[in-house]
């Protein structure tokens, strides 16, 4: 495998409120995940009106990635990853407070939008600021952030059994925010001296020279990661429950064995990410995770499927932070802007990929849909394939 000279991370202050901050991100993306069968009960919605608010939360990333370039060149980063965060709060209170169905797709467009705002802009600083070493702190950033979602996911099953109710556990992006700005509000990244050999991001609207291929082909790998892994996070617990004969919320619990996969994944991708190039490192990830959709797709005793959807979150938890890589490395120079561009491609990757198979699922089946899973994974190894750096 082609190597490359090891790069050293360091986990100074700036990067550990990075880390922080993708954390907190990460409450607010399971807890909206959890809340929406609880949601969808309380307010008798059907599962296409269900359905909606992860439309609202695809949309919000659209709009976001829009708009981030010119956010950021007005406010700069700093501004925008902590007014994206108090957005992202913003719509997870209207959320708790919502018993309608138009307030609850508010809440989650706009929590959506405002999170994805802060993600990119995050995202962005911590490849800066590392360098050769960004596509490692990307990964252990994003392990981070999933080790906090697997936490309030089981956070909020305790209290939607509790008097406090299922609600309360919304507002845990919200305190965990405020206790980190009061902590480490005066933290932020130092602005990295301009690189000789490449110009300055350009503001946002000034002509500028277009994007290549490379910069395209990297941005649809994008789309098919993040399409893999919703793709999982929503439809894996109900073909578990079908091929195995569990109990819907028994088959939940292999989303948990996902996670952990996922967790794992992220920190130990961290690592290979310091020797080996972003390419290398997705086009194996894609490998393991290939590998983990056939042991779970082949099989009907839970066991071996919960081993493979750990396998299959292995693979995955690299995906979404070395493709983000790829696509900020083939930006020539404007990363930032790329960032804009990858929460668009994310973000139709999120809405989408769940979307298509639901609707094979119900014109073939769950089962035949999850046909879908390898045609990405194809799909993405071409696009690697034939999109590496020339370097």
């Amino acid at each position: 495998m082609t190597t490359v000279a090891a790069a050293r991370l360091s986990r100074d202050r700036p990067t550990w409120l990075i880390y922080l901050q993708l954390a907190t991100f990460a409450t607010y993306l399971y807890g909206l995940s959890a809340a929406l069968p609880t949601l969808r009960a309380e307010l008798g919605l059907s599962q296409a009106a269900a359905g909606l608010h992860g439309t609202a939360i695809a949309v919000g990333g659209i709009a976001a990635g829009l708009s981030l370039p010119a956010l950021t060149a007005r406010f700069g980063r700093r501004a925008v990853t902590w007014g994206g965060l108090a957005g992202m709060n913003a719509g997870m209170v209207t959320v708790a407070l919502g018993h309608a169905l138009p307030v609850t797709l508010l809440g989650y467009l706009l929590a959506g939008g405002a999170s994805s705002v802060a993600l990119y802009a995050a995202m962005a600083v911590l490849s800066d600021h590392h360098g050769p070493a960004g596509p490692a702190a990307i990964s252990e950033a994003n392990a981070v952030g999933v080790t906090a979602g697997i936490a309030v996911s089981y956070l909020f099953s305790l209290a939607a059994g509790s008097a406090l109710g299922w609600r309360s556990a919304l507002y845990v992006p919200v305190v965990a925010t405020a206790i980190l700005a009061l902590t480490m509000r005066r933290v932020w990244v130092p602005a990295p001296p301009p690189a000789p050999e490449q110009a300055p991001e350009p503001p946002a609207g000034a002509r500028r020279a277009p994007y290549g291929r490379r910069f395209h082909v990297a941005g649809a790998v994008l789309l098919c990661c993040v399409a893999l892994e919703f793709t999982f996070n929503l439809w894996a617990a109900e073909l578990l429950a079908q091929r195995t004969g569990l109990t819907a919320a028994e088959a939940a619990t292999g989303l948990t064995a996902m996670l952990a996969g996922v967790a794992a994944g992220r920190f130990g991708g961290a690592r290979l990410a310091l020797r080996h190039p972003a390419s290398a490192v997705l086009l194996g990830a894609l490998a393991v995770t290939l590998a983990g959709w056939a042991i779970f797709w082949t099989s009907s005793a839970a066991p071996a499927a919960y081993a493979g959807l750990a396998l299959s979150g292995l693979g995955i938890s690299v995906h979404f932070p070395m493709a983000l890589s790829r696509v900020i490395d083939a930006s020539g120079g404007r990363p930032d802007m790329a960032s804009g561009a990858a929460s668009i491609w994310g973000s139709v990757g999120s809405g989408g990929g769940p979307f298509v198979l639901g609707a094979l699922g119900d014109g073939f089946g769950t089962h035949t849909a999850f046909l879908l899973v390898p045609a990405l994974i194809l799909l993405a190894c071409g696009g690697i394939l034939s999109s590496r750096s020339p370097s």
